[in-house]
């Protein structure tokens, strides 16, 4: 038997004489992370689909199966279909100006030479270490000075100012790995530095993009604070508002079962979207680390 032939079984040997604990652990490190993630959405939906007098219960499943707080949640007087409609265009539009604003920072930041130009992307980062909770008092009396309280503008704003940072430097680490003799390929055509930047550059960084974009949508989503404190009025709060203001039948008891409702309502649309571009989120996270 050749040597080629024999390794296989030797590796196979080997495996098996391998500790119990090499091969399992692991897998049993995996097992406690995704039970970590996942156990506190799982009750989420089991306790949103219990009835409301069984709302404290402890069953893993509940019996029997109720709708009666998603009823609850989408009722007329709750506003909460007024209010997903606010999150919507909140996170649309700063994830929208995040990556036209942070693309053209970002190549800027990539591309060009200038003096100081670590620097600035040391501020840029420096920028997104301040609590959110110590801008509220200071822009709380700038939006009211300006008239900007119960706007949209209040939230996107804010909510824009602590998302550019980090899509910036994102962005600038993935234009960085890219060679720029795509772009001097594309000169030497005819294109001129924009058209190649749109029609060359632009489509090899997709992925990058696309990963900024949807951390960029999920954390303007899940902003609380900001929108908590600029807006008082129940036509431009947002879901996340809305929820923490749930009241009871009687207006005093807690109305657990339908905030629980209304949090996987909120909950389950950004788990789609992950779930869909899992990969393309995967590809732009991991561009650039093996050349």
């Amino acid at each position: 038997m050749s040597v080629a032939e024999k390794a296989p079984k030797m590796i196979d040997v080997k495996a098996a004489e391998a500790p119990w604990y090499r091969r399992w652990l692991p897998l049993i490190g995996v097992a406690l992370i995704v039970l970590y993630c996942l156990v506190p959405f799982f009750w989420m939906v089991v306790s949103s689909l219990r009835r409301p007098t069984d709302q404290f219960e402890n069953s893993i499943i509940p019996s029997p199966i109720s709708f009666t707080n998603f009823a609850d949640v989408f009722k007329p007087g709750t506003g909460f279909q007024r209010a997903l409609l606010n999150s919507l265009i909140v996170a649309g539009t700063v994830t929208i100006l995040t990556l036209i604003i942070g693309m053209v920072a970002a190549y800027t930041l990539a591309r060009l030479e200038f003096r100081g130009k670590n620097f600035v992307l040391a501020i840029i980062i420096v920028t997104s270490m301040f609590p959110g909770i110590s801008l509220v008092i200071p822009l709380k009396k700038l939006f009211s000075d300006i008239e900007w309280i119960n706007t949209y503008q209040a939230m996107i704003v804010p909510s824009l100012s602590f998302a550019l940072p980090l899509a910036v430097w994102l962005l600038t680490a993935f234009f960085r790995q890219m060679p720029r003799e795509l772009e001097q390929a594309a000169m030497v055509d005819g294109c001129t530095p924009a058209q190649a930047f749109r029609k060359v550059i632009l489509p090899l960084a997709a992925p990058g993009v696309f990963t900024t974009a949807i951390i960029t949508f999920i954390a303007a989503w899940n902003e609380f604070l900001i929108a908590l404190s600029m807006v008082n009025k129940k036509e431009y709060q947002t879901a996340n508002v809305v929820i923490s203001q749930f009241t009871g039948t009687s207006g005093r008891d807690q109305p657990f079962g339908s905030q629980m409702a209304a949090g996987v309502v909120v909950t389950i649309p950004l788990v789609i979207a992950v779930l869909l571009f899992q990969r393309r989120i995967v590809a732009g996270l991991t561009a650039g680390g093996v050349k």
